[in-house]
Formats: C-alpha cells, sequence, structure tokens
C-alpha cells in the first residue's frame, strides 16, 4: 500500500515524518480558520492558562501562540504568579467561560503541586475544554455513538498519523505502553473507536507479559516516558511503532546539553517494524496541530454550525 509522509530507510522500517504530515494538517487548520472567519466574522479564539514560570510550560505555550497566530486563530496568554492561590486560577477559568470571545481554554501543565489539577481541570466549561481532559469529554469518548467535545490532542495526533501514512487500524492488533490520562488511556479508547483489539500494558505489567503483548502487536503506541523501554527485539516483524516518549538524555555535544530519546530503542526496533516514527519530529509536531483542529471545532459548536 502506499504510505504518504513515511521515507523508506535503506535496511529496514519507513519512518513516518510527523513534521511533514503536521505542516499538512496546519495547513488543512489555517484554511478552516478562514472558512469561519469568512462564515462568522469572527476568529476562531484559544486562551491558554499558564501558572508559575517553569521555562519548558513557557516553551510550549510560545510554540502553541506561534501556531496560532500562524494559522488565524486568536490566542490570549493568563499568566499567574507560581505562589497564586488555586481559587485564584480557578476564577480566571470561569471567567474564561463566561467569555463569548473564547472558544476553547488550555490550562498548561503541569501546575504548582499546591493546586489541584483535577480542580482546575474540572472547572473548565467541557464545550471549551481543548485539550479533551474534563471528566465529561473522557466520559463520551469512552461511549460508543457519543462524540467528545475535543478530544485529547496527542492522542488524536497519533490517530492522525496513523490515517495519513495510509496505515489502517481495525481489525488490528493494538497495545499501548502507557496509562496516563494525557496519552495512554485515552490513546486506547481512540484505538477502540477505531476497531483495534486493544491491550493497555503499563508499570504494573510484568515484563513478560509486557514483552509478549508487543511481540504480537500490528501497532504498538508507547507513552509511558521511560527511556529506551521497548526493545526492538520484542516488535513483531512489519508492525507499525508510534514513540509518543520524549525523554531528555544528557549530551554535551548538544547545544542544549542534552538530546530528545523515545521509550522505545529505536535503532533495533527499526530493524524489525514496518513503520516508526523517530523522536523527536514524530508525534510532537502533531501535538500542536491537533489543537488547532480542536479550537476549531469548538468554535464550530459554539456557533452551532460545521466549520
Amino acid at each position: 500500500a502506499a504510505r504518504t509522509m513515511s521515507k523508506r530507510k535503506q535496511d529496514g522500517a519507513s519512518l513516518i515524518d510527523g513534521k511533514a504530515i503536521s505542516e499538512k494538517v496546519r495547513a488543512d487548520a489555517k484554511e478552516r480558520a478562514e472558512v469561519a472567519f469568512t462564515k462568522w466574522g469572527v476568529k476562531p479564539g484559544v486562551a491558554v492558562v499558564i501558572v508559575g514560570d517553569r521555562k519548558d510550560s513557557q516553551t510550549y505555550v510560545r510554540n502553541k501562540q506561534k501556531a496560532c497566530d500562524e494559522c488565524g486563530i486568536d490566542s490570549t496568554k493568563v499568566e499567574l504568579k507560581g505562589d497564586c492561590k488555586q481559587e485564584e486560577v480557578v476564577k480566571v477559568v470561569m471567567d474564561l467561560n463566561a467569555d463569548d470571545k473564547v472558544h476553547a481554554i488550555l490550562v498548561q501543565l503541569p501546575l504548582p503541586a499546591h493546586i489541584s489539577e483535577s480542580e482546575v481541570l474540572g472547572a473548565i466549561s467541557p464545550e471549551k475544554d481543548v485539550d479533551g481532559f474534563h471528566p465529561i469529554n473522557v466520559g463520551l469518548l469512552s461511549m460508543r455513538g457519543r462524540e467528545a467535545y475535543a478530544e485529547p490532542c496527542t492522542p488524536k495526533g497519533v490517530m492522525e498519523l496513523l490515517k495519513r501514512s495510509g496505515i489502517s487500524t481495525s481489525g488490528k492488533r493494538a497495545v499501548v505502553v502507557g496509562r496516563s490520562n494525557v496519552v495512554g488511556t485515552p490513546m486506547a479508547m481512540m484505538l477502540i473507536r477505531g476497531d483495534a483489539t486493544v491491550q493497555v500494558v503499563h508499570s504494573r505489567t510484568p515484563k513478560a507479559d509486557m514483552e509478549h503483548c508487543i511481540g504480537q502487536a500490528d501497532i504498538v503506541v508507547a507513552a509511558v516516558g521511560v527511556q529506551g523501554l521497548v526493545k526492538g527485539e520484542w516488535i513483531k516483524e512489519g508492525a507499525t511503532v508510534i514513540d509518543v516518549g520524549i525523554n531528555p538524555i544528557p549530551d554535551d555535544t548538544k547545544k542544549a546539553g542534552y538530546r530528545l530519546a523515545g521509550d522505545v530503542d529505536f535503532e533495533s526496533a527499526s530493524q524489525r517494524a514496518g513503520s516508526i516514527t523517530p523522536v523527536p519530529g514524530g508525534v510532537g509536531p502533531m501535538t500542536i496541530a491537533m489543537l488547532l483542529h480542536n479550537t476549531i471545532d469548538l468554535m464550530a459548536h459554539h456557533m452551532k454550525g460545521p466549520a
């Protein structure tokens, strides 16, 4: 089958080029945002709430805002000091819920330790919950015949990578490594929606069981945050391997002093897999691309019409 956007390596798996695919997905979002503006006379609007001054969070927010600007989405940043009270964060969220110009709300995680993530995320209106983390959206995602207002961006990006690479999930055996609220659990639910037979393995799964499950999988999605956990020899010949892990490894040859490595041992896995995502340049760029589409979806829902 033709695999769009995958570069064939000399010996082994074709690389799924998340950067190239994400650029197409962003271009589609730009077009949708223009259509929405023509139709309703307002731009899609997202508000990003950031608490504290973590450097990585600041970088993520800056990248999200830049992507929004480039595709015609209004983005507003609300910054709160790291020592602010939980009530202040909740109040900001409630005010944004009531603001008609804001169609989508994102609270940048992690929050400082003294603030309850579940309380803050639970305060976001499900109809403005661009990350799809609200219990109502998680519930809707898990039900057949129902649709969440928005689905979590990273697993949604994985599904889009598979689709645009011509890799079907229907009837396939899929293993998700990891069970986080952000990636693993919604990933498993989306794969079930895609008619895959799904197993979830995690930190409490005995290693032998993990190896056995992965060895039978047509599709492996690794999202556990442990560098090189998934070994190449575990992978079934010709399987699709999607590596969501982003683990910083000290590296003096790099300007930043570190390089990024995934949850899969790339070198050995790429000898056995049929298709594989690199780290970086695989799943990462898709997350922000899907955020753009989620924002437009929420605006369309708000305006009561498809965009």
